[in-house]
């Protein structure tokens, strides 16, 4: 942080002439789906990108694609592998389905690219530890899309909790609640409902709200146990394998405790819905998403503990990459988040289909 602050503030101590102008980086994009188009809007938007590359097997997105970037006048490719034999790309947007992710980000490496990979980094173990050992090779940078990590409300938040505002954590209670199922002829139903392609939904969505859980404890869980399956929507749309709704209980190493819900069918109308991180520490409990400590003295009003920041018109997460791609520091969600998130997903997973309690330690992996 010392680094980046110093950075930060030699940059701010330039004329705006030069800082308007950072050198350019030439990018590539694998997967141009609905996300992959959101990543290549984003990197568009902020100075100094040029879209060299754009790749999906899908012609129709590539087209669009092609004619968003059509300025750049960027080369086309339906194999990754031609995109990252282009010595004119520089660093790599990989956006595709969950079970790639982890085969296509190591041989971006390889290739000796800068990886911007969206999450999850692998949907088992084994992936998970491939991309590990080709990033402890790289000598490029490895961001990982944990997005929340870049939002400036949320890391001062759980900098507060960390301070000790609320006490000692002793348990996080999360939840992600959906009032309907993902949309089952969108553009993402030909992988998102194959538990074998998309990690479940636990891997694929829940991946987020599981690392805030591990950034705001300090720590990585040490055991996990849960029930869930297909509850509502069985065999909709047909051949379905994940999930539409869990419960998971993780215990850390230090005895802090967490209880996590995800389900498809909270009704709108019906309070309690959404998404939220609840901290409770000894001398309270602090409310992640609204940023309010409320103290367990009696009478004692609630704090708010950030004020609300300005909405950012730009991808703050996306900005961060490249930052350190052009200064060297480390990116907020580098390999070891990544991974780290991911395993807390796949041994909450592999919990609920054993019906058993799982252990970090089976993994063989230690971060």
């Amino acid at each position: 942080m010392q680094r980046r602050h110093f950075l930060l503030g030699s940059l701010a101590a330039l004329p705006q002439t030069v800082r308007s102008q950072p050198p350019t980086i030439r990018v590539g994009f694998v997967g141009t789906g609905n996300r992959g188009t959101y990543l290549l809007r984003a990197a568009m938007a902020l100075p100094g990108v040029k879209v060299a590359a754009l790749c999906d097997i899908k012609t129709d997105r590539l087209d669009k694609a092609a004619t968003l970037a059509g300025g750049d006048r960027p080369a086309t490719y339906t194999d990754y592998r031609r995109l990252l034999e282009s010595k004119d790309v520089e660093a790599v947007f990989i956006a595709t389905p969950c079970d790639l992710h982890a085969e296509m980000a190591i041989a971006a490496l390889e290739a000796g690219k800068h990886v911007y990979l969206e999450k999850p980094v692998g949907i088992n173990a084994q992936q998970v530890r491939s991309l590990l050992q080709a990033a402890s090779r790289a000598k490029t940078v490895l961001q990982v899309g944990q997005q929340l990590r870049s939002d400036e409300r949320l890391r001062a938040t759980i900098a507060r909790v960390q301070e000790g505002v609320a006490g000692n954590i002793i348990m996080v209670k999360a939840q992600r609640h959906a009032s309907e199922d993902l949309d089952h002829n969108g553009p993402s139903a030909d992988w998102f409902f194959n538990a074998q392609r998309s990690g479940d939904v636990i891997v694929e969505m829940a991946v987020h709200n599981l690392d805030i859980c591990n950034w705001v404890i300090g720590a990585r869980p040490e055991r996990a146990a849960g029930f869930g399956g297909t509850l509502l929507w069985k065999n909709e749309p047909p051949g379905r394998t994940n999930m539409d709704g869990y419960t998971l209980s993780y215990e850390y190493p230090n005895g802090v405790k967490l209880s996590f819900t995800q389900v498809f069918f909270h009704p709108s109308g019906m309070p309690g819905g959404g998404q939220y991180f609840y901290v409770y520490g000894t001398e309270g409990a602090v409310d992640l998403s609204a940023s309010m400590y409320y103290p367990r003295a009696r009478k004692a009003p609630p704090q708010r503990l950030v004020e609300t920041t300005p909405e950012r018109k730009v991808d703050t997460h996306i900005a961060a990459f490249l930052e350190a791609i052009r200064t060297g520091v480390a990116p907020p969600a580098d390999i070891r988040v990544g991974a780290t998130a991911a395993l807390t997903a796949i041994m909450g997973r592999e919990a609920i289909y054993a019906r058993r309690v799982t252990e970090w330690r089976e993994f063989g992996i230690d971060l």
